[in-house]
């Protein structure tokens, strides 16, 4: 087992994440199977409850593990799966610890940080790295470690003393340590300053740790005089200085990596079984993120616009749509409550430009959340999309709040709602799950995948997913549709075309005589790949890009796919490409 620990410097939120993944990808891209492990240095068991607009997004696994969004990437970039212990935390590390503790399993020796958190930690790595991760249930041969935060913050001492001792155990020719840092070029001089990065590592290397590769992140490419400056006091020769500038996507970031022989180093440094031939995969991703032709907008209606990272796994979603059909992806951002009438008297302005943004889109997303603030304008945003025929996808919270919408506007239940906003509601569309114990918030929802049945054949939904009979998707939910109100809503044209597997659950809804109104109790964001974009959001942006008929009609779908790794061999790069590409929108 190989193991490549990336740690950062300077400034929290660097991007460890996205350049774990992407060294991750090339390796991948190179035959190899490959895990990643986050760690997070706060006390917290999990991300379960943690404030959208604290720390971002809740990344939910199959398994129900609700986690830190950066596994979120893992996934996405690597095309694995991986489960709630890859997601490690002080509070985990802490309690298995003291759970040991009570239990006598120290016999009776003093528990202190070093030797027990520091060796229960070493451990966890060691026990998790060999988990797989992969469809063909292999063990991994090469674990990418995160160590989240920056490199001498307290919270994180233990971890760095951990690997400090965990280089040894496994010794060097298994063990590489990537350190990110900044490299900041102020406006008024554009010169590109090295100290903040010399600081970084002399401090990473006195607390034990030196790094193997310096990646630097930039806004602009690095001069050769620039990186000799970082080799020469950072003690690395300047090839192992790589340059990690800002790019029009997070999909070139692999790409750039693999132009500064980053492979090759890998394959020195810890001798890599890496084949010296043409990675179709990597070809993939260039082709991929170089098709941007045409723009596509879509509202995003929800709670926590003003922090994007709330709301990551969507956004990446709807890229990998706007990739897949050649279209350039414009979000608007709207925030509901500015929708609501009440806007009208205390802000004019704020609420005629969010009505404004809304009716300009080509199409409209409300995603999951929680709580009762801006429920209204999202309802009037659905009650639009539904009235002016304008594709609209809801999500989790989007869709049952469609079911309030339509129950009050079509039904003519004008005090319909959900009994998380109004426990004494005439009409109680939207109900608590039995299970659901409303005096604890953490671990009690409706986690994990979950398998959703189709009950027509005459879905646009389903046709979308390759005409399947059931899918499984992964839910984060407490509160579900009632189900003793379905045939009211099916009389009147609103269809609950999926549904779990006991038939109790509404899963899926679809509108008739509408060009793509749907919504999924679900979370597809979480399963979405760069080539393999989530059914449900690929609809909505073919449907806004006007190519949703003919894409049906034609029984286009996207080729079921194992993996995007090279380990077959089996095809050239532009076959694979070409066969990823779906019908052209341009030729309708």
């Amino acid at each position: 087992m190989k193991y490549i620990l990336v740690t950062g410097g300077v400034i929290s939120g660097i991007g460890k994440g996205i350049i774990a993944s992407s060294v991750g990808t090339i390796l991948k891209s190179c035959g190899l199977h490959v895990t990643a492990i986050k760690i997070d240095p706060y006390i917290n068991i999990d991300a379960g409850t943690f404030s959208p607009y604290e720390h971002g997004e809740v990344f939910v696994l199959d398994d129900g593990g609700e986690v830190d969004l950066d596994l979120g990437n893992y996934e996405r970039f690597l095309d694995i799966r991986l489960t709630k212990d890859n997601n490690l935390t002080t509070g985990k590390i802490y309690q298995s610890v003291i759970n040991k503790e009570r239990r006598g399993d120290y016999l009776g020796k003093t528990v202190q940080v070093v030797p027990h958190i520091t060796d229960a930690i070493q451990e966890w790595v060691m026990r998790q790295a060999k988990v797989p991760v992969d469809d063909d249930d292999v063990e991994p041969q090469v674990c990418v470690i995160e160590l989240g935060g920056t490199v001498g913050d307290i919270e994180s001492m233990p971890f760095i003393e951990a690997f400090r001792q965990f280089q040894f155990k496994v010794k060097r020719e298994n063990f590489c340590n990537i350190h990110v840092s900044m490299v900041p070029q102020p406006s008024a001089t554009g010169e590109q300053k090295t100290k903040p990065t010399q600081n970084s590592v002399r401090e990473l290397r006195g607390l034990g740790l030196s790094p193997d590769l310096v990646m630097c992140r930039c806004s602009t490419p690095l001069d050769n005089s620039v990186k000799e400056k970082i080799s020469m006091f950072c003690h690395v020769e300047p090839e192992q200085v790589i340059c990690v500038h800002d790019v029009s996507s997070i999909y070139r970031v692999p790409l750039l990596l693999e132009d500064q022989g980053v492979v090759g180093y890998f394959c020195r440094r810890l001798n890599l079984p890496i084949e010296t031939r043409p990675r179709k995969m990597l070809a993939k991703w260039k082709e991929m993120s170089d098709r941007l032709l045409e723009q596509c907008s879509i509202a995003l209606v929800g709670k926590y616009t003003k922090f994007s990272d709330s709301y990551a796994s969507v956004i990446k979603a709807l890229e990998h749509s706007a990739l897949a059909i050649s279209h350039k992806l414009e979000v608007k951002y709207i925030d509901s409550a500015d929708l609501e009438a009440g806007m009208l008297q205390e802000d004019p302005v704020k609420y005629h430009e969010a009505w404004q943004k809304l009716c300009s889109a080509d199409g409209i997303l409300v995603p999951g959340g929680f709580g009762v603030r801006g429920t209204e304008g999202k309802i009037q945003a659905i009650s639009w999309a539904r009235k002016q025929k304008k594709p609209f996808l809801g999500v989790c919270l989007g869709m049952q709040l469609a079911v309030c919408e339509f129950a009050r506007n079509m039904l003519d239940w004008k005090d319909a709602n959900s009994t998380e906003f109004d426990p004494e509601t005439k009409y109680p569309v939207v109900i608590d799950m039995p299970e659901h114990n409303p005096g604890q918030m953490g671990g009690t929802m409706r986690l994990g995948k979950r398998r959703t049945i189709f009950k027509t054949k005459n879905s646009i939904l389903r046709k979308l997913y390759g005409d399947v009979d059931y899918v499984e998707e992964r839910h984060r939910h407490r509160f579900e549709v009632n189900p003793e109100l379905k045939q009211h809503f099916e009389e009147k044209g609103f269809h609950f075309v999926g549904q779990d597997v006991e038939g109790e659950r509404m899963e899926v809804i679809e509108l008739l005589d509408h060009p793509y109104f749907v919504g999924v109790q679900y979370h597809p964001e979480f399963t979405s790949r760069p080539i393999k974009p989530s059914p449900p959001y690929l609809g909505l942006l073919l449907a806004a890009a006007g190519g949703l008929p003919a894409y049906l009609q034609k029984g286009c779908r996207l080729s079921p796919r194992e993996t995007y790794s090279d380990r077959s061999g089996s095809s050239s790069p532009d076959s694979e490409i070409a066969d990823f590409k779906l019908c052209s929108l341009a030729q309708e």
